[in-house]
């Protein structure tokens, strides 16, 4: 054992499939998107700042729409997330992209032929509202809820 052997278990076993002169190519390339620019995969800094706006964008409309419910309680957490739900859902499956992917100029499409239809966005958004699928994601940057409904966020702009 040397510091390669232990290097390669550091670094991850693409890192190491790599060294061994597997190429990965790009995000996106098997799905025959560009490698930058519009229409690329999105990265994740950007999905990161849409679901931040769009996650602060609901605690505002909820503030405003529930006047009476306390910061942090229970109910405007749950209040928080019915409308996040609501307008991710909506926005989505109306447009293509979020209040918060419209800002940072992503759009979500179909990997196949076929059109986003209602229910996979509707299954891709409760898998969102659960947390870990999104944070999981493969070489392309498509988390589980992505995979699960033939989905990829794409650079719109």
């Amino acid at each position: 054992m040397d510091r390669r052997d232990i290097g390669s278990w550091l670094s991850g076993p693409k890192a190491a499939l790599e060294e061994q002169g597997v190429d990965f190519g790009f995000p996106g390339q098997r799905f025959e998107l560009p490698q930058q620019g519009i229409g690329s995969v999105a990265r994740m800094g950007r999905r990161i700042m849409a679901l931040t706006i769009d996650w602060f964008a609901a605690i505002l409309v909820t503030h405003l729409l529930f006047a009476d419910l306390v910061y942090g309680s229970p109910g405007f957490g749950a209040a928080t997330l019915g409308i996040f739900t609501l307008e991710v859902f909506l926005l989505t499956a109306t447009t293509g992209a979020s209040f918060g992917y419209k800002i940072v100029g992503l759009r979500l499409i179909s990997i196949s032929t076929r059109p986003v239809g209602l229910l996979k966005v509707l299954a891709r958004t409760g898998l969102l509202c659960l947390v870990v699928p999104a944070l999981i994601w493969d070489r392309d940057g498509r988390g589980l809820h992505d995979k699960a409904v033939g989905t990829i966020v794409i650079r719109a702009r």
